[in-house]
């Protein structure tokens, strides 16, 4: 059992967001890594412009203290205000977890 929590943003920018998201985005990135309990976070963008970014923490007290933290807020606000078309957020309790990596 895992007591990790397992966030999936999707999301796709309004036309005339991208230049401002771009400046925006990196900085919200290093405030998550920053946060205890961070694990990873990975974004992804599909053909169609849609994008979907995977973020972990460790359990659910890291998880809801970057939900909560402020800048995050701001920058969530933000989003709603002036970056997504449409959005939305899925977050998950992970109950199962494996690994695998090939030795090189």
């Amino acid at each position: 059992m895992s007591d990790r929590v397992l966030t999936v943003f999707r999301n796709r920018l309004a036309a005339d967001a991208a230049d401002d998201y771009g400046a925006l985005s990196p900085h919200i990135l290093q405030l998550a890594r920053s946060m205890p309990g961070f694990v990873d976070a990975k974004t992804f963008t599909a053909a169609d412009g849609e994008r979907v970014t995977v973020v972990t923490f460790a359990d659910r007290a890291s998880h809801d203290a970057w939900r909560d933290h402020p800048e995050h807020r701001a920058a969530q606000r933000r989003g709603i205000d002036e970056f997504y078309d449409e959005y939305s957020i899925q977050v998950a309790d992970v109950t199962y977890e494996h690994r695998f990596v090939r030795d090189a």
